[in-house]
């Protein structure tokens, strides 16, 4: 029997009728409810730890900009915050202009925080109840990906941690004015740093899944390694107009995010080569 035999009947054996897939879903949709109830009460309880992890950059830009009287530039920023550098870290004054402001803040930080945390259990449940309907090569091809797509995420928001807040936030602080007709101060509120925070972090964790995403549509055909070659430059333009899209109003950040996305499609480029390199080798054997 072959391989695609193999596929087919297996599949037909995996048939199930439709009352049965929606008793399968309910039951997958149980379980990452509960996953996301567990993770946002979690979240809630060390919320405003979180929100302080969340703040260093901004007080470790506060401290250097304070004790250096902006005589270096981001990149000791940079050194400061992963711990190359020692700075005295001073508490950040920052502002909250409604009654409950901090607590819907926590809230809403702790629903975020809990869609982080608890990614890995909805991927899980979402490609359990999607693996009967898919050849078993299929499923080998896919668990990499769900692998692969948090790594990405990680990284992009690791960027977001050390390079991105570090300089938005320094160059910020660089605009404070203190002179005898006028004494300007950034004074951030609460829910709009976090709104900063995780806007910045969805954009470059999303961004950095286009190697997934180009490897799955490369894995399903629709896409070609030739086609991404050829498109080289509409995709240099496409990157450019996200980045600007999706980074604060600066020059620096949307090069920050450019960069690193273009050098993520040319890795999706030889990942789909990769791919049609496999797909041959197995026709031809």
């Amino acid at each position: 029997m072959t391989a695609v035999a193999e596929d087919e009947s297996e599949i037909e054996a995996s048939r199930a009728p439709l009352l049965e897939h929606l008793v399968e879903l309910r039951f997958r949709l149980i379980v990452c409810s509960a996953a996301l109830v567990v993770g946002f009460i979690a979240s809630f309880f060390v919320s405003q730890t979180i929100y302080e992890l969340l703040a260093r950059p901004l007080s470790m830009a506060a401290a250097l900009t304070a004790q250096q009287k902006l005589q270096h530039g981001p990149f000791d920023l940079l050194m400061a915050v992963t711990g190359l550098k020692p700075v005295a870290v001073q508490p950040v004054l920052m502002q909250a202009t409604a009654p409950l402001e901090f607590f819907f803040t926590k809230i809403k930080l702790a629903g975020f925080s809990a869609v982080v945390i608890t990614f890995p259990v909805l991927a899980w449940q979402l490609y359990r109840f999607v693996a009967p309907g898919l050849y078993k090569r299929e499923r080998r091809a896919f668990l990499p990906f769900l692998v692969a797509s948090p790594i990405l995420f990680a990284m992009g928001a690791a960027m977001v941690y050390f390079i991105m807040l570090p300089f938005i936030l320094w160059f910020s602080l660089s605009q404070n004015i203190q002179t005898a007709q006028l004494h300007v101060s950034l004074i951030p509120k609460v829910s709009d740093y976090l709104d900063l925070v995780t806007k910045l972090l969805l954009a470059f964790g999303l961004c950095f899944q286009l190697p997934v995403v180009v490897s799955l549509l490369g894995l399903a055909g629709l896409v070609s390694a030739k086609t991404l070659s050829t498109g080289r430059k509409y995709a240099l333009v496409g990157i450019v107009v996200v980045s600007c899209l999706v980074t604060p109003p600066d020059m620096i950040s949307p090069f920050l995010l450019a960069v690193p996305i273009y050098l993520l499609y040319e890795g999706s480029i030889l990942c789909v080569r990769l791919i049609e390199r496999g797909r041959k080798s197995v026709a031809t054997s």
